[in-house]
């Protein structure tokens, strides 16, 4: 079948077993290929290929909602909606995205990045449903490492409670982004093992059917021994005991078994649970045998040996540099602790969970967890490191505020993915967590200019006994500068002046410190002499040299690859205004008030402003640039 030819799931309906077999190996072949060149989450999307096209066949797309939780196992979703034509732009500028996005069809009815939120959306959706008098079925898909999450549990509880009619699919591969972890996994463990109790209790079912009808006494001893084989059979009953109708489970890679549940399923009254067993990177050997999470989401790869196309003799990863630093202070430490929400491999953490094994936690996909399991452990004098991305963090905001911050708890923070992260866009950019943190009472926030000031950072963070300090870092490599062979411990809140200068100040941090320079040596071509100053606190302000800077009177630009609202440069503001500098000139840039959607950081940056051309011009238009241009 010609993949480019799809324009909406109706055609499902016509084939047969033979011919959907055929689909499922065409669109992995086709996935292979793509995802080789854009690189993309192959592992997810390879694994749902034929629970994908069973959902489409069974219900009725757009009129069913199907709901995918995360959203990045929707590749072939999107292919069955019309869109493998756009498959060469995947998370590129302008291109298609790499999750669910509302104005890309009318199929894509929910928007997501982050884990677990799919069952409270399909309740949002049945309730609006039932008041409205509607008919469609609300089929949410989440997957076994999703419903660790706080939220996905509230939901269940909810969903069974009220009785709606929805058919929740739980995709289970025994693997999120990182080998699952918790008490909810072994349950869901045991649930594979019992795959005989739906088999059994419809054998069960038959035979008392045909026992001649003597009295009330025989129905409801039938009725307990089909309850006393299904818990013996199935250890906890969790999700029948939370009033779900439990089927499963059953192999998702098998199309007659797929198609005969999810049947029963619409006939059923009720919260229905589908427990479908499905292969991680099924069809692509590299990704199949990944028991770590390589192959969850990737860049371009080598199809033939599964070799991932990476620069050569490129600088250390942040995330490497971070956690190897921890790791080393652990050695002399002893009550340095690493915590992560379900991303041991993305924090490159796996040398410190190996090296110290009972001072590593992975708590799964539980930001809100983390961030108290820190509090808890910061509260009897250890010294948790919480190793997180800023947009997962967000999820975490009332426990940094209130259980750490309130505190006064000694939390270091290393908050991942800081700024701009390119292709999987709007939900993932890192942009928001100096707004939403430097507004907390007693946190500090940094962030470094390279990684040798941020392995500096790291070693300061962990001798800091004063309250909760965080620091953000970029996604991706660091610059390969040169590492000095002792840490050394930052004054908090002071800054460093990168380049003098007497006209006018450029005051910035972390990745758009070159833009900074760079906009600076234009000037001086110009006759402008422009100050670079590497505000790397960020919270607490180096008052003295800001003060110093305000009373000369000079203009003063400030840059950050951060949300402009609450951030950096509003803080510089209210700095001036308190302190009466009312007439200051103070221009800023950073991200505006917009959320921003994927391709290339480079190209973001371009689109939304924030380049040494028009840090320039900024410079020029403030008063003294132009006098001085004259």
């Amino acid at each position: 079948m010609d993949l480019l030819s799809i324009k909406n799931p109706s055609f499902l309906k016509g084939l047969n077993y033979r011919q959907l077999e055929e689909l499922s190996q065409e669109i992995r072949n086709f996935l292979i290929e793509k995802l080789s060149r854009t690189g993309g989450h192959i592992g997810p999307n390879l694994g749902v290929v034929e629970l994908t096209i069973a959902l489409h066949r069974c219900f009725d797309s757009p009129k069913d909602k199907i709901i995918w939780d995360v959203g990045h196992q929707c590749y072939v979703h999107k292919i069955l909606t019309g869109r493998a034509g756009q498959f060469d732009t995947l998370r590129q500028y302008k291109g298609l995205s790499g999750f669910p996005k509302l104005a890309e069809s009318e199929h894509d009815i929910f928007e997501t990045g982050h884990s677990s939120t799919s069952l409270s959306a399909a309740m949002g959706m049945a309730i609006a449903r039932d008041i409205k008098g509607e008919k469609f079925h609300v089929v949410p898909v989440i997957g076994d490492g999703a419903l660790t999450g706080g939220m996905a549990l509230e939901a269940l509880n909810h969903i069974g409670h009220e009785r709606k009619n929805i058919i929740v699919i739980l995709n289970d591969n025994e693997m999120s982004i990182a080998p699952n972890v918790g008490a909810l996994h072994n349950v869901l463990g045991r649930l594979r093992t019992a795959g005989k109790y739906q088999w059994v209790k419809d054998e069960l079912e038959y035979l008392l059917k045909r026992i001649p009808a003597v009295g009330g006494r025989v129905a409801a001893a039938a009725e307990r021994i089909k309850d006393s084989l299904k818990y013996l059979l199935v250890s906890g009953v969790f999700f029948e005991e939370l009033g779900f109708t439990y089927l499963g489970p059953i192999d998702g890679h098998d199309f007659e078994a797929l198609f005969d549940n999810l049947a029963y399923a619409k006939k059923m009254e009720g919260p229905v649970l589908l427990h479908v067993i499905t292969k991680k990177g099924k069809g692509y050997k590299p990704a199949e045998e990944d028991r770590v999470g390589n192959w969850h989401g990737t860049g371009a790869y080598k199809i033939e040996t599964g070799d991932f196309l990476k620069p050569v003799d490129s600088p250390p990863a942040w995330s490497k540099l971070v956690s190897e630093t921890v790791r080393k202070l652990a050695r002399e430490d002893e009550r340095i602790v690493a915590i992560t929400p379900a991303m041991p491999v993305g924090s490159k953490l796996e040398g410190f969970a190996k090296e110290f094994p009972e001072r590593f936690f992975d708590v799964g996909i539980a930001e809100q967890h983390a961030a108290t399991v820190a509090a808890g452990l910061a509260a009897q004098g250890m010294k948790p490191f919480l190793a997180i991305y800023s947009t997962f963090l967000q999820r975490a905001y009332d426990q940094v505020l209130h259980d750490i911050c309130r505190q006064n708890l000694n939390v270091f923070f290393g908050i991942d993915r800081a700024g701009l992260v390119g292709a999987d866009g709007e939900t993932h950019q890192g942009v928001f967590d100096i707004a939403y943190l430097r507004h907390i009472p007693n946190i500090v926030l940094m962030m470094p200019k390279d990684e040798n000031e941020g392995q500096h950072m790291v070693y300061t963070a962990l001798k800091y006994d004063d309250g909760p300090i965080a620091m953000r870092f970029p996604r991706g490599n660091g610059l390969g500068v040169p590492m000095d062979g002792e840490f050394k411990e930052i004054p908090i809140g002071t800054w460093e002046v990168l380049r003098p200068g007497t006209d006018a100040a450029i005051l910035t941090f972390g990745t758009t410190i070159p833009m900074a320079l760079e906009a600076a040596s234009i000037l001086e071509k110009q006759g402008c002499q422009v100050s670079v100053i590497n505000a790397r606190f960020i919270k607490p302000l180096d008052e003295p040299m800001l003060l110093s800077l305000l009373n000369k009177n000079i203009p003063i630009l400030t840059i950050e690859e951060a949300a402009l609202q609450g951030g950096f440069g509003s803080f510089i503001l209210e700095f001036a205004s308190e302190h009466g500098f009312h007439h200051a000139q103070i221009d800023r840039m950073g991200v505006p008030d917009q959320f921003i959607e994927h391709g290339s950081v480079d190209l973001l940056l371009k689109d939304i402003g924030l380049t040494v051309e028009n840090a320039v011009l900024k410079l020029q238009d403030l008063k003294g640039i132009k006098q001085k241009r004259a």
